[in-house]
């Protein structure tokens, strides 16, 4: 029998109450007892950085981790450098708001090239590692499901985000494991077994069939077909032992109120997660 019954290791991924303000999400929150919260940095925009950390720290949570960086392919040399600048801009923001990992989502190619992309996103990472790594902040690559290749990530499977995590340092980068982007994967548990050590995120939420809709479609734990809790063994295999983020995109969701929408993801997360 699972003894999965403790919070504290839950932490609220942003946006998943995407229509809270900062203010509104880490006070719901502290309500609800819940430790974590993992932030977006539009909703850290709105707040302000400074105001930001101060909420936080005085409702007394903590921060898992920063979304998103990434997005590395452009089209002109300039536009790399801009991407770049934007980075570090993320891993400045990760390390004033006390977030240990700042989470890459890569970004799609800019024309019909995926490969010269995917090379791109080498090459960004290994440039804002040096700057990241001078200020504490570990790069989580999270690999997206393959619908999201044209317009959001061409890093689509886990082996590919443990190939360019392996040409680093388990200090510097590793991976991040949301189930709603692998669950699919023949692979997957190879590939968590391979990536031991350089787990750096968790990421909870569901695939619902019929999938309502390739962005906005999520489902909370328990409504669709992953087997949340058998990824969750396998990552803690791996020797994970960090916190595990519920993260829906999901506009019923995002209606409740988030005192409501706390309460069901509590109660999902012990009963699936």
């Amino acid at each position: 029998m699972d003894l999965f019954t403790s919070f504290e290791r839950l932490s609220l991924n942003q946006i998943t109450t995407e229509k809270l303000t900062l203010p509104e999400a880490v006070d719901a929150c502290a309500r609800a007892e819940v430790p974590w919260i993992a932030l977006w940095r539009h909703k850290v925009e709105q707040s302000g950085l400074a105001a930001s950390k101060r909420i936080i720290k005085d409702a007394g949570l903590q921060v898992s981790s920063l979304c998103r960086g990434g997005m590395f392919p452009a089209a002109t040399t300039a536009g790399r450098q801009a991407r770049l600048d934007d980075n570090r801009r993320a891993v400045d923001e990760a390390a004033e708001l006390g977030a240990e990992v700042l989470v890459l989502v890569c970004g799609p190619a800019p024309d019909r090239d995926i490969a010269g992309a995917r090379k791109m996103v080498e090459e960004g990472i290994e440039q804002l590692v040096p700057y990241a790594e001078a200020s504490g902040i570990r790069l989580g690559i999270e690999p997206l499901h393959p619908m999201y290749a044209a317009e959001r990530s061409v890093i689509n499977t886990l082996a590919q985000a443990n190939d360019i995590a392996e040409r680093f340092r388990q200090e510097q980068v590793g991976v991040v494991v949301d189930v709603f982007h692998v669950w699919w994967d023949p692979d997957l548990y190879t590939q968590i077994s391979r990536a031991a050590g350089r787990i750096l995120g968790f990421h909870v939420s569901d695939w619902i069939v019929p999938t309502p809709d390739l962005l906005m479609g999520r489902g909370m734990m328990g409504d669709g077909v992953i087997g949340i809790r058998r990824i969750r063994h396998a990552v803690e295999a791996a020797g994970y032992a960090g916190l595990i983020e519920v993260e829906i995109f999901n506009k019923a969701i995002w209606e409740l109120s988030g005192d409501d929408a706390l309460s069901l993801v509590k109660a999902r997360y012990i009963e699936h997660v």
